[in-house]
């Protein structure tokens, strides 16, 4: 008999990828609009040059490095002179204490989360996020046997609505998963509201009699702007682990690399790394690629130019305030979620995809009325979009 529950996930595949390839295979595929005049903000994929630092060192590893290494087997939590290379930038960056003991690798962000939900959790257990937030925490969840549930947002700043908060954070939640920068809002927390919220956790704590764990989703932890930079989560609260991918960071995202860092605070990072290696042993995740491993430790510390997802922002932001659209301005991230010229958002997106402009509903990151834009493109085509958004505003709403 085949499986159910995944037969029934096709009824609910993502809007974001459907999005994607109806651009791809309908709109340039099938001859409806010149690719040229279509623009595809759809999927988050990083478009900026990978560092030359990177391809160089894969280069080097190839031809000179050890074969068994490079390209064998690498150790159920990773290679351990990449977990420490990662570890000792972490403590550099962020004032944290992390040793390779700490650190697990998986293939990317998805993997961290897949591993830290299954560290925390039973089945049954209840774990809270935040809206707007990415649509597959709920597959991860399920696949974990959890109950994802969600605190509705504050669209006034996309910050924590902790009314909200409190009045869902009962016995039965066992952790909270935050993702700043925000995928889809671009939000970014400030340091007063994750001081706040790790005050809240350790008074629960105390009330609840049992831990709660905070599960910080990171992708984007250095597409920063105005200046800032983003918070490191595991400063504040001792019971945290962050779940990373150098996907964003380094314009890698096909390379399916990232990591669990568990902070030492807790005193327990040890025990729930090792718990990785054999949760990987239950979902089939094993080992990242080695040599992938090996070429990202000697970056780890470096980016790619992440310089023209703000410049690509400013003109969105500036150029959609100006057609009369509103919008929360983002701290980071290559994402934008303005709210909707109707009410109902997926009908606004789509008459936007008769203008060539592929956007996708907020309905699926549970904030109704919105629309996100994935503005990590040619700067000249998001340029080039503005006329199409005008289009749009000028023939379908006034």
């Amino acid at each position: 008999m085949i499986s159910e529950t995944y037969k029934a996930m096709l009824a609910g595949k993502s809007v974001i990828r459907e999005m994607s390839e109806y651009a791809q295979n309908v709109l340039v595929g099938g001859g409806l609009l010149r690719p040229e005049d279509v623009f595809d903000f759809s999927l988050g994929n990083p478009s900026v040059p990978v560092p030359q630092a990177f391809n160089r060192r894969i280069e080097e590893l190839c031809e000179n490095g050890d074969p068994m290494l490079v390209h064998g087997y690498s150790p159920s939590l990773g290679i351990p002179s990449v977990r420490q290379k990662i570890a000792d930038s972490l403590n550099r960056r962020f004032g944290m204490h992390y040793t390779r003991e700490d650190l697990f690798m998986t293939s990317g962000a998805a993997g961290a989360l897949a591993h830290a939900i299954r560290l925390v959790t039973s089945p049954g257990d209840e774990i809270l996020t935040f809206a707007p937030y990415f649509p597959e925490y709920g597959p991860y969840a399920a696949g974990a046997g959890a109950r994802l549930r969600v605190v509705p947002a504050d669209t006034r700043d996309f910050q924590i609505r902790f009314d909200a908060l409190e009045q869902m954070l009962t016995p039965r939640v066992q952790a909270l998963l935050i993702n700043t920068p925000n995928n889809p809002s671009g939000a970014l927390y400030s340091e007063d509201t994750l001081a706040r919220l790790a005050s809240l956790l350790l008074e629960k704590e105390r009330a609840f009699g049992h831990e709660i764990w905070l599960i910080s989703d990171e992708p984007y932890r250095e597409i920063v702007f105005d200046g800032k930079t983003a918070p490191y989560v595991s400063r504040f609260y001792p019971r945290t682990i962050s779940c990373y991918s150098f996907s964003k960071s380094l314009s890698v995202p096909g390379e399916r690399i990232g990591y669990v860092a568990v902070n030492p605070e807790s005193g327990v990072s040890g025990l729930l790394v090792n718990m990785c290696g054999q949760i990987s042993r239950g979902i089939g995740h094993n080992c990242p690629s080695s040599i992938i491993q090996l070429a990202v430790a000697d970056v780890c510390d470096s980016t790619a130019d992440l310089s023209v997802y703000e410049k690509n922002m400013n003109l969105l932001f500036d150029g959609l305030s100006a057609l009369g659209f509103e919008m929360v301005r983002p701290g980071g991230t290559f994402y934008l979620f303005p709210k909707a010229l109707e009410e109902d958002a997926g009908a606004f997106c789509k008459k936007a995809i008769q203008y060539g402009l592929v956007l996708v509903p907020g309905d699926t990151f549970g904030a109704p009325g919105y629309f996100r834009i994935a503005f990590c493109t040619d700067t000249q085509k998001v340029v080039r979009s503005l006329d199409a958004f005008g289009r749009l505003v000028r023939e379908q709403y006034r």
